[in-house]
């Protein structure tokens, strides 16, 4: 079975934008290699390294709610809660490309795959 590009999530608090309106429902793509290259060439990465996981989810949250464009400013904006989801969740899918363990079974030992679910996954 060939994984998914784009994963869909629900973000446990959601970003609340100059509106009210909060975004709650997004999508984030699997990461290219330029993805995690070229935001080490930006000052604001250069100059604070924590800054980098900013960037790197701007880059590949590619919908957030009703909102044109995914920016840096709006990852920064982000409850920590938030942040975090998004960080864990771009850890999982792009060091296995997708959200499955493999489990087995306590009675009869048959092994199977599931789909890992956190606070705010679909």
């Amino acid at each position: 079975m060939i994984a998914p590009t784009h994963h869909p999530f629900t973000l446990p608090h959601g970003y609340v934008d100059a509106h009210g309106t909060v975004h709650r429902d997004g999508t984030m793509r699997l990461a290219t290699a330029l993805d995690e290259i070229a935001p080490l060439k930006e000052a604001k990465v250069q100059s604070n390294p924590g800054y980098l996981g900013v960037i790197l989810l701007a880059r590949v949250v590619s919908r957030l709610g009703e909102l044109s464009q995914v920016t840096p400013r709006v990852i920064e904006e982000l409850a920590v809660a938030d942040f975090a989801y998004l960080q864990s969740l771009y850890r999982r899918l792009n060091d296995h490309g997708h959200t499955r363990v493999a489990v087995s079974c306590p009675e009869c030992a048959h092994r199977f795959e599931v789909e890992v679910e956190e606070s705010g996954e679909r």
